[in-house]
């Protein structure tokens, strides 16, 4: 699917608001499908990134927050997950207090394009290619230099990962900030 034919569905699916225009979560929330990443790939995922006890693992569209949490629970690592949708986020702040690791994680009701990100050492993604290529500009602006990107299953436009594994047929992406 094209950006702007994710954009029309929103117009069309927005139409009957009183405003009749979406707004940017709106139509963001219309670009992201809630596909959860499955376990064993979230652990390839960190381990890809080389995640450790001093990291900050931003994940961006963080659904129900299996990966900040497994950042949290595995590694030590601080977690923050961004996220649209108002019922994901109780589902992972729940999900969080269960794990008796709430302390270590942080779900932020957020735009992910206005979402700050400068305070992450590690960026998980699992967003459409559509969606990377919006945000790559973002990444690039707001990043440090040595930030672990890792994506599962889509690039960041045109710039090559420097390294691609198999986790379970579900391929995985690394970059790191120059």
């Amino acid at each position: 699917m094209t950006g702007r034919f994710l954009f029309a569905v929103a117009i069309l699916l927005f139409a009957g608001t009183p405003s009749a225009q979406p707004n940017a979560a709106q139509v963001h929330e219309a670009d992201v499908l809630y596909l959860p990443t499955p376990h064993a790939v979230v652990e390839s995922m960190l381990r890809l990134a080389g995640v450790s006890g001093t990291d900050v693992v931003y994940d961006l569209g963080s659904g129900d927050g299996r990966i900040p949490i497994a950042a949290a629970r595995t590694y030590g690592a601080r977690g923050v997950g961004i996220e649209l949708d108002g019922r994901m986020l109780e589902l992972a702040r729940s999900n969080a207090r269960a794990a008796g690791i709430d302390g270590l994680v942080e779900f932020r009701q957020q735009d992910l394009f206005l979402a700050n990100l400068r305070e992450a050492t590690v960026v998980t993604l699992f967003l459409f290619p559509e969606m990377n290529q919006r945000l790559l500009p973002k990444l690039r602006a707001e990043l440090r230099p040595g930030t672990r990107i890792v994506s599962h299953r889509f690039g960041l436009g045109d710039w090559a990962p420097e390294r691609t594994i198999e986790a379970g047929g579900h391929p995985l992406l690394l970059w790191t900030v120059p």
